[in-house]
């Protein structure tokens, strides 16, 4: 009995107390989220914006969060007026993201482990893009009201196919590489 208990004691320091979570709210017209796709004869980046976030603290140590991506608001920032237009719209339909009837994407933080560093964190979570849902892992800094983080996310995984060499053969440089990049630099209030 007395093993248990202090096995019992001994675990309790590792679980969080919700009592001691509080959130940081995201500041979306502050934060940006960019994005950077390739292809065989070039690439292409832009922005997407964030309808809402929260991270989440036990003391100053980051223990989760939540974010709404708004995926109606991708943006071309390499091309200028009517090339922006014709790649943004093209990315908002079907061939893409389809907007229309995926307006949303979402991250939900599922584990967060120090990296040893103060600030610097491994953060796991859940994407969900087009409905489908897939784990994902990045390094981030978090440093006062700023957290900062890369990744790079595999669109073939939420059946987005256009112009993938994994799905079709002889696109030659045509072929739009499936990974593309983001680099996330959020504000909290």
């Amino acid at each position: 009995m007395q093993t248990l208990i202090t096995l019992f004691l001994g675990l309790s320091f590792f679980i969080t107390d919700p009592s001691l979570i509080t959130s940081k709210v995201v500041d979306t017209q502050s934060s940006t989220v960019t994005w950077n796709a390739y292809k065989v004869t070039g690439s292409h980046e832009g922005t997407i914006k964030l309808k809402n976030g929260e991270l989440e603290f036990e003391g100053d140590k980051l223990v989760g969060g939540q974010f709404t991506i708004d995926m109606t608001t991708i943006a071309c920032t390499d091309l200028k007026a009517g090339g922006a237009a014709k790649l943004e719209g093209h990315l908002k339909s079907a061939d893409f993201f389809g907007v229309d009837k995926f307006p949303m994407s979402t991250f939900n933080i599922t584990k967060v482990v120090s990296r040893g560093t103060a600030g610097a964190y491994k953060i796991t979570g859940d994407l969900t893009i087009k409905d489908k849902t897939n784990q994902i892992s990045f390094n981030a800094i978090v440093d006062g009201n700023e957290a900062t983080a890369s990744t790079q996310i595999d669109r073939s995984q939420y059946d987005i196919k256009y112009g993938s060499g994994s799905f079709f053969d002889n696109l030659g440089d045509k072929t739009i590489y499936d990974e593309f990049d983001l680099t996330i630099n959020l504000i909290t209030k």
